[in-house]
């Protein structure tokens, strides 16, 4: 079965690629360029190569620029408080990515997300991750059942210190590497809008 993972270049979404190989998948490697992630996308590309996996970027640049950025000014604007990372993960993540990996012939997506998908009487529940402080289910609550039907949380179930361990042994240089927390086109968490 033809899995494509979404590759970040870090710790999570590097131990999914490896556990999703490990468990037999045809595992196909995709990054998203999407602003200012050529170091996203050169370590992505090193654990590909790393793992054996071939290796795709998907330019999302416009789409993003148009989707989850813009959605973030105006929400912003208003005096509200935006949540980029929901928009991208259903509008990006989990739409425009699934579109490449069905073009690909994949016939699911992975994430590194802390989640876990449940299928119930033909319904698909979006869990919690195991991993305590970890959840990022709340990222998530927008999916769809369809989109939801085709993705795969192969560490959903871990807690973070497990998959740091696995890296460590498995040789994959972003063990240590560190969160990402902010939002990923704000700079320094500098959220002041300069008028000119």
């Amino acid at each position: 079965m033809k899995v494509l993972i979404a590759m970040s270049g870090g710790v999570d979404s590097s131990v999914a690629a490896l556990l999703l190989k490990q468990q037999g998948y045809d595992v196909i490697g995709g990054t998203m360029e999407i602003y200012q992630t050529e170091k996203a996308v050169e370590d992505s590309r090193k654990i590909a190569k790393k793992l054996d996996i071939p290796f795709n970027v998907f330019d999302f640049r416009d789409i993003f620029k148009e989707k989850v950025m813009k959605y973030f000014v105006d929400e912003y604007l208003a005096g509200r408080t935006p949540n980029p990372c929901v928009v991208c993960n259903k509008e990006i993540k989990f739409n425009a990515l699934l579109d490449g990996a069905m073009d690909l012939g994949a016939e699911y997506i992975a994430t590194g997300h802390y989640a876990q998908i449940e299928e119930r009487d033909g319904r698909y529940l979006l869990k919690k991750g195991k991993s305590s402080g970890k959840d990022q289910a709340y990222f998530l609550y927008r999916l769809t059942q369809e989109q939801l039907s085709r993705i795969l949380f192969p560490i959903g179930g871990m807690e973070k210190e497990e998959v740091r361990r696995i890296a460590k042994e498995n040789d994959l240089f972003v063990a240590e590497k560190e969160d990402s927390q902010e939002v990923c086109f704000i700079d320094d968490n500098d959220y002041i809008i300069h008028s000119h």
